[in-house]
């Protein structure tokens, strides 16, 4: 029961702790509505289940003893956030989000976005790699384990979802919009940040 206890309590502050995946789905939420913040969210709990899944496996003690490897998916990580928030910060000011037509991102690129900005996060993996080797018992079973990788995902996909609703509100979303020029630049400032600040990192 500690064990099950310090899984969650781990797992529900790393997801509550802004970052580059609430700057992605916040991004994806107010530019192109609900559906698409909300497949941002699921691309992002899928990224999860991949961390858990090499964790899982072993490929995960291989990281955190590997100094190379890790470095290669931390500037591999760091690029993607650069990448993506300067597209963002560069984004037209005078953009119309039409609810009723095609999205300028499909459904399918902002699942992408989600599920690349949380795979290629070496705080995820350092995340996933900790909890598992730090807290989950080596005799634990395996059904239990993949229980536990099961809530990690649910976890992101609930409260990621919960902002994609939030900012997708008509509302509220209108206001943000007016402002879009200045929102823009602080989300691509934001991810930018975040992509120099893991690729400096060690």
């Amino acid at each position: 029961m500690t064990e099950v206890i310090a899984v969650a309590v781990i797992t529900l502050l790393a997801v509550i702790s802004p970052g580059a995946d609430f700057a992605m789905v916040v991004r994806n939420s107010y530019l192109y509505g609900r559906p698409t913040g909300l497949f941002a969210a699921a691309g992002v709990a899928a990224g999860v289940l991949v961390h858990v899944s090499y964790t899982m496996l072993g490929v995960g003690l291989l990281i955190a003893s590997s100094t190379a490897l890790f470095t290669a998916i931390k500037l591999a990580g760091a690029a993607y956030l650069v990448w993506i928030g300067i597209r963002t910060f560069r984004a037209r000011a005078e953009l119309t989000v039409d609810l009723e037509s095609k999205p300028q991102l499909t459904r399918l690129g902002a699942m992408r976005s989600g599920f690349l900005t949380n795979v290629l996060n070496p705080k995820t993996t350092l995340f996933v790699v900790s909890t598992f080797t730090q807290v989950v018992n080596p005799q634990t079973p395996v059904w239990q384990q993949v229980g536990y990788g099961l809530f990690m995902s649910a976890a992101h996909l609930g409260w990621f979802g919960a902002v994609a609703l939030f900012f997708s509100v008509s509302r509220l979303r209108d206001r943000m919009l007016k402002a879009q020029k200045a929102l823009n630049r602080a989300i691509g400032s934001v991810l930018v940040g975040l992509g120099v600040g893991l690729g400096f990192a060690r």
